[in-house]
């Protein structure tokens, strides 16, 4: 194992158990929010009133003074129409308590203290519940918008960089929680767009925001939406219209906006042509991009060296393969034969022309 892996797997470890702590710790807070009147009402019946009942019934009945340790269940005893071991009074203000005691117990189940000890008990009921609480402890991670073919691969990608995702889908397929569970990523079920699922996932401390449904105006209106809540979030929207794309990238200070038929098109081509070829990046208006191509007999780049290919061609040639033998970086007195296999980078148009001649055009 590398010195690397040994210092990041502890530290990865130890970031999920700090993680689970503290999503346990809001997920109990959450549980006392929505439950806490109930409790706090049979608390004070149980221990205050409890308190006061055995004075008052101490001064009609001083031989049968009840231990303070003892009221809180003489006043349950009470509640479940059962008789504590003191005597049955006359005084009406006694036998009121006899009579308000039922009345606090139906209130306090009504309430919901039967779901509170059923769900405290019982996480797999409350497996939304749990997600939202894993999501708002996350800080400096990504959220994807949109769990379909395109936003599963970017989320695996993110996962194997490292990075923490949280995912929103309102209608996830069959399988994708399950999944999505073995990489340890919250899915939250609900609509991307609303401004109360934003708040769930913690999108004031979150690194980006990826919009990557099949559906352009499903993705304006949640980016416009987190635009709106985080001025500084970066933001990376897929869109099918590429004109769309230049109006949305510009008009909400997007960092990426990629058109499903631009990114296609170089792929769908070079297919055709049994080439791998991608356009991977944007830098001051210049498109580039990365291809792997084999040296035909025609080719411009026969018997010459990847030193003088690269600086007279203005491309990169990443890696060398020739046979079984693959060479990154290769050396600049390296000469390309025909067979070979050359991983390029360069500029879009540049592809295109390297492309053309290596077929002698």
């Amino acid at each position: 194992m590398s010195p690397r892996s040994q210092v990041i797997a502890p530290i990865k470890k130890r970031r999920h158990i700090i993680r689970y702590i503290r999503a346990v710790w809001r997920d109990y807070l959450a549980l006392w929010r929505e439950f806490h009147h109930p409790i706090l009402v049979f608390l004070f019946f149980t221990c205050v009133i409890g308190v006061i009942y055995g004075e008052l019934h101490a001064v009609s009945y001083p031989d049968e003074r009840l231990p303070m340790i003892d009221r809180p269940y003489a006043m349950l005893q009470m509640m479940i129409l059962e008789s504590p071991p003191l005597t049955l009074p006359k005084e009406p203000h006694l036998i009121f308590f006899w009579y308000l005691s039922p009345l606090v117990l139906v209130y306090v189940v009504g309430r919901g203290a039967a779901d509170f000890v059923r769900l405290f008990l019982n996480r797999d009921e409350r497996r939304d519940a749990w997600r939202i609480a894993l999501a708002s402890t996350m800080k400096n991670h990504v959220i994807v918008f949109g769990a379909g073919h395109v936003g599963v691969r970017v989320v695996v990608e993110l996962d194997r960089m490292g990075y923490d995702v949280v995912v929103i889908d309102n209608d996830p397929d069959p399988g994708l929680e399950d999944f999505l569970h073995e990489l340890r990523v919250p899915l939250i079920k609900a609509d991307g767009r609303i401004a109360s699922t934003l708040e769930k996932v913690n999108l004031e401390d979150a690194l980006a925001f990826v919009a990557c449904t099949s559906n352009d105006h499903v993705n304006l209106e949640a980016i416009m939406r987190v635009r709106d809540m985080n001025a500084t979030i970066r933001i990376v929207s897929r869109v099918w219209d590429g004109e769309f794309a230049k109006q949305l990238k510009g008009f909400f200070n997007i960092e990426s906006v990629l058109s499903s038929s631009d990114l296609s098109a170089p792929v769908f081509a070079g297919a055709a042509l049994g080439m791998e070829i991608t356009k991977t990046v944007t830098v001051a208006g210049v498109e580039y991009s990365l291809i792997r191509l084999l040296i035909e007999k025609k080719s411009f780049m026969m018997n010459r060296t990847v030193g003088d290919l690269q600086r007279t061609e203005d491309m990169d040639i990443v890696l060398h393969v020739r046979g079984t033998i693959t060479e990154v970086q290769p050396k600049h007195d390296v000469v390309v034969n025909v067979g070979d296999t050359l991983v390029i980078f360069a500029r879009h148009d540049r592809i295109l022309s390297v492309v053309a001649r290596n077929r002698g055009r």
